[in-house]
């Protein structure tokens, strides 16, 4: 399981199961050896192997990215479900669609891609910014992509409605260890093109980051708390400036 999110709204955990293709609901007090309260998997769900999921508990939604397509569901869908909306089709420019983050304030939705240096500039990653109701072969509104925003590939990430920002981890080269230009970059949501972090903070022995793979924000005490898949651990970092 690659991903997880809790529903602060109404109390729930939402776990994806790639082997299983299936997402799992648990309740926010669940504990041991405790059934999920629903289970999308079957068919219908059109999912695949779903690795990352996002919540949207404003608008009762429930977000698969997948490769080159997005599926949306009700939250509360349960079993053989078919999805709600599906963003798929080569206006899209989803290519290895690896993580994604809702705005549900601004009714906006981003997708991080996969990619690599070695395919060229063509073959690096980028932040596709949609609307959030997109459905079908829609372009997106726009698109963080080029040599001066440094992504090779879009591990995870979130968004930061108060101000408009995506915080997202690059991880540099997949079949790296230790690769270079690791960083969390904070964009705004209005950036479009080749456009460099408004902050970002770099894998160095200072930072102790050495492959970021799982971000999220504290608000409250104004920390950005990052999960670093090569040293398998929890850094957090004071970052007033975001809030």
């Amino acid at each position: 399981m690659h991903d997880i999110r809790y529903d602060e709204v109404h109390d729930e955990f939402v776990v994806t199961n790639p082997f299983a293709q299936a997402i799992l609901v648990f309740r926010g007090a669940a504990d041991g050896n405790e059934p999920p309260i629903r289970i999308i998997q079957g068919p219908s769900t059109q999912m695949g192997a779903a690795d990352r999921v996002e919540i949207d508990p404003i608008h009762d939604e429930i977000y698969i990215p997948g490769g080159n397509r997005v599926l949306v569901f009700p939250r509360k869908a349960n079993g053989d479900v078919a999805p709600i909306r599906v963003i798929k089709g080569p206006d899209t420019k989803l290519r290895g669609g690896t993580a994604m983050a809702v705005d549900p304030v601004h009714n906006l939705l981003v997708v991080g891609t996969g990619g690599s240096a070695k395919r060229g500039p063509d073959g690096l990653g980028a932040l596709l910014v949609y609307n959030r109701t997109d459905n079908g072969n829609v372009k997106p509104m726009r698109i963080i992509k080029g040599p001066k925003s440094g992504i090779i590939r879009i591990n995870q990430m979130v968004i930061y409605s108060p101000r408009k920002f995506i915080v997202a981890t690059q991880p540099g080269e997949g079949d790296m260890m230790e690769p270079e230009g690791v960083y969390v970059g904070v964009w705004s949501l209005d950036d479009n093109g080749d456009v460099p972090p408004l902050w970002r903070i770099n894998a160095n022995a200072k930072t102790a980051m050495k492959k970021a793979r799982g971000v999220t924000l504290d608000p409250k005490n104004k920390e950005m708390i990052l999960a670093d898949m090569r040293l398998n651990s929890v850094l957090t970092y004071y970052f007033p400036e975001m809030f």
